[in-house]
């Protein structure tokens, strides 16, 4: 479908990949979330450390975990801009 585009000529190619820089700067904005969740869950976790410190290796093991999972997002927002700016489909 790519190569159907009309805009995939000779003067739509400055369009195509301003867009493309555009998407990837948008996709960017993917990584607030995983790095006020990831904070979050580190101050509950220091917090929940603070009150029961015997349960620490638990606590910071669980935290571990769900930060993580929670990275996931940001990875594959990364991925999709880097391939959004340096993959070029005009060969």
């Amino acid at each position: 479908m790519l190569f159907a585009n009309p805009l995939v000529t000779r003067e739509g190619i400055g369009l195509v990949l301003a867009f493309s820089a555009l998407g990837a700067g948008l996709s960017m904005i993917a990584g607030i979330g995983p790095g006020i969740g990831q904070g979050y869950a580190a101050g509950k976790a220091a917090e929940a450390v603070g009150k029961r410190p015997k349960l620490q290796p638990l606590v910071i093991r669980t935290m571990l975990l769900g930060q993580a999972v929670a990275q996931t997002t940001g990875i594959y927002a990364l991925i999709i801009a880097l391939l959004l700016l340096f993959v070029n489909i005009f060969k």
